[in-house]
């Protein structure tokens, strides 16, 4: 059995399921379970052959371990992007640097919570990250721009016009 989690910055390619094969899975052929959750850095340069989740997801296709989840963001601003992969269910205690292409699911293991990225969280969002999260102790925001759809003042709106 092993448990792996990470957070490293690559030159060319996201860590996928081909590194993780490659690099791990192919001298370990007694790993009766591997749980991972890793996320992989990478500086966007304009020459660069950028990988959509769908592309990264493909790498896991004879995986066999169990459910592995995918999610790729690119942040113009910073000139970054980040893979996020980690197998379901989510076993760790900390889940870091969300975004808004956070898909859900059911995370109970998971108490320390960080949401990051460079377009607003909705109140949408922040629905599904509690529903996922039922046992959030601590939520981290790191975001500089404020809600576009400003819930409180619609529903506030609705009230004054009944």
């Amino acid at each position: 059995e092993l448990g792996l989690t990470f957070t490293t910055t690559v030159d060319e390619t996201f860590i996928d399921g081909n590194n993780l094969k490659q690099h791990i899975l192919n001298h370990m052929s007694q790993l009766k379970r591997f749980t991972f959750d890793i996320r992989s850095v990478i500086c966007i340069n304009n020459e660069m052959n950028l990988p959509s989740k769908e592309d990264i997801q493909q790498t896991f296709t004879d995986l066999q371990y169990t459910k592995i989840v995918s999610c790729v963001d690119y942040f113009l601003d910073h000139q970054q992007g980040l893979c996020h992969i980690y197998s379901y269910p989510f076993l760790m205690r900390c889940s870091e640097y969300i975004t808004n292409n956070f898909a859900g699911g059911l995370y109970p293991y998971a108490r320390v919570v960080s949401l990051y990225d460079e377009h607003p969280f909705e109140h949408e969002f922040f629905i599904r990250i509690s529903q996922s999260f039922p046992c959030m102790e601590k939520l981290t925001i790191n975001n500089r721009y404020g809600q576009n759809q400003k819930e409180s003042y619609r529903l506030m709106n609705d009230k004054a016009n009944l």
